[in-house]
């Protein structure tokens, strides 16, 4: 009797779990293989199609870009039946014709899918992209950063074009493919079923998601701090010198214009510092670095050599001071300038 009242409340449980999980899934996506049918009669769900097998980069963050459109309210199927692909309403990556009207993204027929306009031929996130980037981002401007920092580099890797080449021997650039790439079940794991593909596909998804999502965000934050960043600009004294009121994504904004060495903002815990600014075109190279007898010095030492008495830290490569009030920064400024 024990034995069955305890059976009994593990069904309860069980069914209790999978009604959680059915009505949680209606606001996640979903994957499934095949020909396997809907679970759920919701109109609101759209179908996006792509391979089924390997995912690569491309089509992780094409469908990851229709998810974030869509809010989230869509069905992924992955397969490579014909006859399941023509039922899409949007496919990546598969069925071997690109028509943007339709939403058919491919790029594998042998005509291809055509070409940034520095000749990288589209993959299947490009093309995606292409059309919704802009509606997503609701900037032109920023779709288009997004495209050359993330899309262009995705789709040269898909299509097997070099972009880069490493300095250094045995060391490369760690990709979105193989980052993704790590997530395929490896040949133990499907034998022993430990992992399955299609559930390690929505997972990566969901990163993609959370990285494109991110991208936007961090990027319009930016353009907005530009105002700021102009304005202190054109209130400043000495050009040389421009002092922010809080941090600001500054380097970008400040590039093009031809005076400014040197930017002052507030960091953590009432401090203060300066930072070179760098040459336009370069990621590592300043305009003018702090003075050579300042490099690696920290607190009394680096106070002893500028005269500064609250100055905290110079980094060994002199593109960065610290001190702990704003008079000490806007003094080494002066005489980083001076020097």
């Amino acid at each position: 009797m024990q034995e069955m009242h305890s059976s009994n409340k593990n069904l309860v449980q069980l069914q209790s779990i999978s009604l959680q999980l059915l009505l949680q899934s209606q606001y996640l996506d979903i994957c499934f293989t095949g020909n396997i049918k809907r679970i759920m009669n919701n109109s609101n769900i759209t179908k996006i199609i792509t391979h089924s097998g390997t995912f690569h980069a491309d089509d992780v963050f094409a469908c990851a870009t229709l998810s974030i459109l869509l809010n989230g309210n869509v069905e992924f199927i992955r397969t490579r039946d014909e006859e399941i692909i023509k039922t899409g309403e949007y496919v990546v990556d598969v069925g071997g014709i690109y028509d943007a009207n339709k939403n058919l993204f491919d790029h594998h027929q042998k005509e291809g899918a055509g070409e940034h306009p520095n000749g990288i031929p589209y993959a299947s996130f490009g093309l995606v992209w292409k059309k919704f980037g802009e509606e997503l981002c609701g900037s032109k401007e920023i779709a288009e950063k997004i495209d050359e920092s993330i899309a262009q580099a995705i789709d040269a890797e898909d299509s097997g074009i070099e972009i880069s080449k490493s300095l250094f021997e045995n060391i490369s650039h760690y990709s979105f493919d193989r980052t993704f790439g790590l997530f395929v079940p490896t040949w133990k794991e499907s034998e022993h079923g430990e992992k399955n593909v299609d559930d390690e596909f929505i997972k990566v998804v969901h990163f993609a998601k959370d990285i494109i999502q991110r991208e936007i965000i961090r990027r319009q934050h930016k353009k907005e701090a530009e105002k700021y960043i102009i304005e202190a600009y054109e209130h400043a004294t000495d050009k040389r010198i421009v002092e922010l009121k809080r941090y600001l994504p500054w380097k970008s904004a400040l590039e093009d214009l031809e005076e400014p060495l040197f930017v002052i903002s507030p960091r953590e815990q009432d401090k203060w510092q300066i930072e070179a600014n760098r040459i336009k075109g370069e990621v590592f190279k300043r305009r003018k670095y702090f003075p050579e007898s300042w490099a690696g010095l920290q607190n009394e030492k680096l106070a002893e050599v500028t005269g500064v008495a609250d100055a905290i830290f110079c980094h060994r490569d002199r593109f960065i001071v610290v001190a702990g009030s704003r008079e000490g920064v806007l003094r080494l400024a002066q005489l980083a300038v001076e020097n």
